[in-house]
């Protein structure tokens, strides 16, 4: 059945590319973050296994709720390790870094993200698809909280 919500198929096509580097990028984000969280040492263990857990537990909700409204959109979402590879910005961890360059990493991350978010907000704002604005806006919310969150905790 054709998709009649005000948005034409291009328009939504472009968002939906945008919020598939969204998803990309957060799924990496949370798959970093939940990789840090189990292996994490040092003094602020504890602090940081807290920090990190509530970080990629947010983000496995976010990843759920981008997917969904691309399929609202009429597209599919990226749904595999190797598609997500392709379109991300952020790039899987394959060493184990120190407390410090754990937070350094996730800073720059959450960073990611945020741009991510900012480079289709105003495509969907173009659009009128005011769902897709507000779950841009929520995420550039959480994501530049997270940023700073991280970033206080470098002494550097």
């Amino acid at each position: 059945m054709d998709i009649n919500i005000g948005i034409n198929e291009p328009k939504r096509k472009e968002i939906a590319e945008g919020l598939s580097r969204l998803l990309a990028d957060s799924y990496l984000l949370f798959l970093k973050t939940h990789n840090y969280h189990w292996n994490v040492t040092g003094p602020m263990f504890q602090a940081l296994h807290t920090m990190f857990e509530e970080q990629y537990t947010e983000l496995f909700t976010a990843v759920d709720e981008i997917a969904e409204r691309i399929r609202s959109l009429g597209e599919f979402a990226p749904g595999s390790f190797q598609d997500f590879q392709k379109i991300s910005q952020i790039k899987e961890e394959t060493s184990h870094p120190n407390a410090e360059q754990m937070i350094k990493n996730l800073v720059l991350g959450q960073e990611a993200v945020t741009k991510t978010a900012r480079e289709i907000i105003k495509i969907a704002d173009d659009a009128h698809d005011e769902p897709t604005v507000d779950l841009l806006t929520q995420r550039m919310q959480i994501h530049e909280k997270n940023a700073w969150m991280l970033r206080s905790l470098i002494t550097k």
